[in-house]
């Protein structure tokens, strides 16, 4: 499973000739936000691998991503402890977009997008 989260630091306000620039002191904030975030999900089971990025065009887009062995890990990590002190209060940055992929890979069955019954 894959989990892509963009986030976007506030900017300056806007001018005539544009859009504002980062504020400085909120980008870093993030960023130590989102290394911090990337360190304490990489110690829980069931993590393969992550990185945080920033958007070369756009200083104040902002990637965290993460590969995970299954769905349920990656849940129990962000339902952690650690996960709801520390990363939960980064999500007020998050982009409003789906964030879990399924991998794809040669065989792969994919999955299905229907309604499904608990009973």
């Amino acid at each position: 499973m894959l989990v892509v989260t963009r986030l976007r630091t506030p900017s300056g306000p806007d001018t005539p000739s544009g859009p504002g620039n980062p504020d400085p002191a909120a980008e870093q904030g993030l960023r130590e936000g989102l290394l911090r975030a990337l360190a304490i999900l990489a110690a829980k089971p069931g993590y393969v691998g992550g990185g945080v990025g920033r958007n070369i065009d756009d200083p104040t887009l902002w990637v965290l991503t993460t590969h995970w062995k299954n769905v349920g890990s990656y849940r129990r990590a962000l339902g952690s402890y650690e996960g709801k002190m520390h990363i939960q209060p980064l999500m007020v940055h998050a982009l409003d977009e789906p964030s879990a992929y399924e991998v794809v890979e040669e065989g792969t069955d994919l999955n299905e997008a229907r309604s499904r019954s608990l009973g």
